[in-house]
């Protein structure tokens, strides 16, 4: 660089200089500690998703349905719902109890919740053996609001853009493995008659095997978390003192315990407000624009595989649990490298708004492409047109899913302070939670009363996830542009 005598000793930064800067002095990820959160993160879509293929046929074979066909998506929809019903009675508890005794022993707790309830889903052969195996699934985990505030926790405004395209890709990658998971190893005697076929255990629990494989991964996964992960909050007890009160009877006695606070801390640290002050503009909008777009999205998600099972005389394509698990592994795959390769430069170029909506709005043609498929389907049958218009599909949804990325930097940035990103996003997941299981009892439901009833001309439940998408954008456009920093 040249200077002369007119160059000034100070260079003064404009706000643009300072804007530009911003945007290229990118801070390094902590890959260490991220790349853990990661793993950690993989086993819920893994536990989550492995039964997606096989869960139709498994409730035709419990019986339940009594043999209709139409019956099999209330069912479906009710499994799906009861783990988001169990996990938004307890997700804010969770979340806020992270706040108090750090995110670690929490995080931990939820990754043994799930591996436990994938063995016993396996060995489930009734109804509600089922039941009770999804709701300890969603009763146990609290893990997605805690590890998206450990991402938080660990990032700065500068690279949280980059953290979070990572986070959807990883649960991507879990969508991708799991059915191909749950698609390849349900009736393994049958399969692979020469590896399982003298297995008398595995011809008894026919599902056992593709739900072993995500709960053992989840139990090797603690381990690493265990002895790996290292906390990000500053915990204000320990939890053996929060699990037996320890900590009302120091606060009762007017004493400060050591553990919860040094002399050092208290004129820096910052405390979890109150639930009542959770309850702010900023957080439920976040909350609320989160919501909106899980149902729209858990919706889509948990019909599609009935609407793949379903026979094409009744509004489906009568495919076989393998090729459903290759198809949703395959979109689980391009999502996961769609949001490597594209979220962070979208998210720079567009704003976080401006993705948001466009990314929701993408959903309507996704929509629109189930009953034209079906219909072409009806008339030349599963031929190449096919295939071409699930690939446009599968486009599409890669493309409306961007917006969890974008969320997930809004509600870390609407928190009140940084002690209390765990409890807002606590409150989040707990909405959240309870569209998830709204959706999969709604819109299954809608999807067997269309063929039942021909609802709509058989179309109900695609109207019904039209007008979640104008939810979606109503509620989105009240965010502000950009996501505050916290």
């Amino acid at each position: 660089m040249s200077a002369d005598e007119e160059t000034p000793l100070l260079a003064q930064s404009t706000d643009e200089d300072q804007e530009v800067s911003s945007r290229t002095a990118r801070t390094p990820l902590p890959w260490r500690q991220f790349s853990i959160l990661l793993a950690l993160q993989l086993v819920e879509p893994l536990t989550s998703q492995v039964i997606a293929p096989f869960l139709p046929q498994l409730i035709r074979e419990i019986g339940i349905t009594n043999g209709d066909e139409s019956q099999v998506g209330y069912y479906v929809g009710l499994m799906h719902s009861l783990f988001f019903v169990t996990e938004a009675c307890t997700i804010f508890h969770w979340s806020r109890l992270s706040d108090r005794i750090g995110r670690k022993p929490v995080l931990l707790i939820g990754i043994f919740g799930l591996s436990l309830s994938m063995y016993c889903f396996g060995l489930s052969k009734t109804f509600w053996g089922l039941v009770i195996s999804r709701c300890l699934n969603g009763a146990l985990n609290g893990n997605v609001g805690i590890m998206k505030s450990m991402i938080g926790e660990l990032t700065d405004s500068t690279n949280i853009a980059h953290a979070f395209s990572f986070l959807p890709s990883t649960w991507y990658l879990g969508a991708t493995t799991g059915p191909l998971i749950g698609g390849l190893l349900e009736r393994p005697a049958e399969k692979f008659p020469g590896i399982f076929g003298n297995s008398t255990f595995l011809k008894e629990y026919p599902y056992f095997l593709p739900c072993s494989v995500p709960a053992t991964t989840a139990a090797v996964f603690w381990l690493v978390g265990f002895f790996f992960l290292k906390e990000t909050a500053k915990p204000q007890m320990t939890p053996m003192e929060y699990f037996f009160g320890r900590w009302r009877k120091f606060k009762a006695s007017g004493h400060s315990s050591p553990v919860v606070e040094d002399d050092s801390l208290t004129c820096t640290r910052e405390s979890p407000v109150p639930f009542r002050e959770l309850l702010v503009a900023p957080v439920l909008v976040a909350a609320g624009s989160y919501a909106s777009f899980a149902l729209l999205d858990m919706a889509f998600r948990t019909v599609f595989p009935v609407y793949l099972s379903t026979p094409i005389t009744m509004g489906g394509l009568g495919l076989n649990p393998s090729v459903i698990g290759t198809i949703l592994a395959l979109t689980g795959l391009g999502n996961g490298v769609f949001q490597i390769l594209f979220f962070a430069r979208l998210h720079d170029w567009l704003g976080a708004k401006i993705l948001f909506l466009v990314t929701s709005l993408s959903f309507l043609p996704g929509i629109v492409l189930l009953p034209i498929i079906n219909r072409v389907a009806q008339v030349y049958g599963l031929n190449r047109l096919i295939w071409l218009l699930f690939g446009i599909q599968i486009l599409l949804t890669m493309f409306a899913n961007f917006s969890f990325g974008v969320i997930f930097i809004y509600i870390n940035a609407s928190a009140p302070n940084r002690a209390s990103i765990g409890a807002t996003n606590g409150i989040a997941q707990m909405i959240v939670s309870v569209m998830r299981a709204i959706a999969p009892a709604a819109v299954n439901s809608a999807f067997s009363l269309s063929i039942q009833k021909h609802i709509m001309g058989g179309y109900f439940a695609y109207w019904l996830m039209v007008g979640m998408v104008c939810i979606t954008v109503g509620v989105v456009s009240l965010l502000p542009v950009k996501p505050r920093n916290v």
